[in-house]
């Protein structure tokens, strides 16, 4: 039977400033570090869609698609792992419709639905276990009302009795990427953006990296510096690459080589064979071509990029779109994740809200640490 948790912290009644988060600075540097995606999770944090105007004025999709998109990705996540999805209290009763019995929901009120950017980036400590990190959620440059989700990382782990660690430093989730061996590969369009960190500078975000997640090397892309593509993220990582394991990158691609994009892919490809990894190695890259041909030239926004897929204890949860293409990405997946599960999930109607599989999705690393 599926499972409704109301505990304080997770209550629609819950004062939203109950609970606080250490400051960065009072962190001790080299002693916390952020696990690679791959490792062993405890469980994976979702946030159930609820806000029909969003999605229906903002995407012209209808909420109801989008939200069989979401329990597809929860219910293929949960065959693996547990599945923790943060409901709305207005939207309970459907969560409850399409989510299978082995999904927790957990009530809470919410603005939007992208967990991997407002939810914590959970970190570890060799004695001190699991604790999360609380970034300056601002809706990726106050592009949406984020009164409630500003708060949600830290209700989380407050929820959770973990240790919450709060920064001035407003990122999300899917502007970074680590290997957990040291790297941490993000993009200058999105954190240098005046949107997001205005006066801030590399060497301080890479100071703020190193303490909370135990970073030892900031690779800078260039992301979308033009915003050529209309995403609502202003070029996140988790559209142009991710990490199959230390030193190796699957990195996004596209055949038409006549759009704008190609040359946002160029220059982004260009700054990944120039760098080098915390331990000085040059990456082994991994093309993954985009989905070209699911793309809705009438949308705002789609997101087409197999990179944004997710790793859950042994599987890789793909974006799919009902075309040829996604077999030869489910192909390249196998071969950068052999021994784990590839499962395609169709997501055509989340990607027209401009994100994929990895955007709604945030692990919590199992202790103790494995792999």
């Amino acid at each position: 039977m599926q499972v409704i948790t109301a505990f304080a912290v997770f209550s629609d009644n819950n004062d939203l400033t109950e609970g606080t988060c250490m400051q960065h600075s009072a962190v001790a540097e080299n002693s916390w570090f952020m696990p690679a995606e791959w490792v062993p999770h405890a469980a994976t944090w979702m946030v159930w869609p609820h806000n029909q105007a969003l999605w229906e004025s903002g995407w012209g999709v209808t909420l109801a698609e989008v939200q069989v998109d979401f329990a597809r990705v929860a219910n293929a996540i949960a065959r693996f792992e547990p599945v923790k999805m943060v409901v709305d209290p207005s939207a309970a009763l459907r969560a409850r419709e399409l989510c299978g019995p082995n999904i927790e929901l957990l009530e809470l009120a919410v603005n939007d639905s992208w967990c991997r950017d407002s939810g914590p980036s959970f970190v570890c400590h060799p004695q001190r276990g699991v604790a999360g990190v609380s970034w300056r959620f601002n809706a990726w440059g106050g592009k949406s009302e984020h009164d409630l989700d500003e708060s949600l990382a830290r209700r989380i782990l407050n929820g959770l009795g973990m240790d919450c660690f709060g920064t001035p430093l407003s990122n999300e989730g899917g502007a970074i990427h680590v290997d957990g061996d040291g790297t941490l590969i993000t993009t200058e369009s999105v954190l240098l953006n005046p949107n997001r960190n205005p006066g801030m500078n590399k060497a301080e975000m890479e100071e703020i990296f190193a303490r909370l997640l135990g970073v030892k090397k900031t690779i800078w892309l260039p992301g979308d510096p033009q915003y050529v593509t209309g995403d609502m993220t202003d070029g996140h990582i988790d559209g142009v690459c991710a990490f199959a394991k230390p030193g190796a990158l699957l990195v996004d691609a596209t055949r038409d080589q006549g759009s704008v994009y190609a040359e946002v892919v160029r220059e982004n490809r260009r700054a990944i064979e120039l760098a080098t990894d915390a331990r000085g190695r040059k990456f082994e890259l991994l093309e993954l071509f985009e989905a070209t041909d699911a793309v809705d030239t009438e949308a705002e926004v789609f997101c087409a990029s197999y990179t944004n897929f997710y790793i859950c204890n042994g599987a890789i949860i793909m974006p799919a779109y009902g075309i040829a293409a996604d077999e030869e990405a489910a192909a390249t997946l196998r071969l950068a994740f052999p021994g784990r599960e590839v499962v395609p999930v169709q997501i055509n109607q989340l990607a027209h809200g401009g994100g994929g599989v990895h955007c709604i999705t945030q692990q919590q690393p199992a202790w103790p640490l494995k792999g």
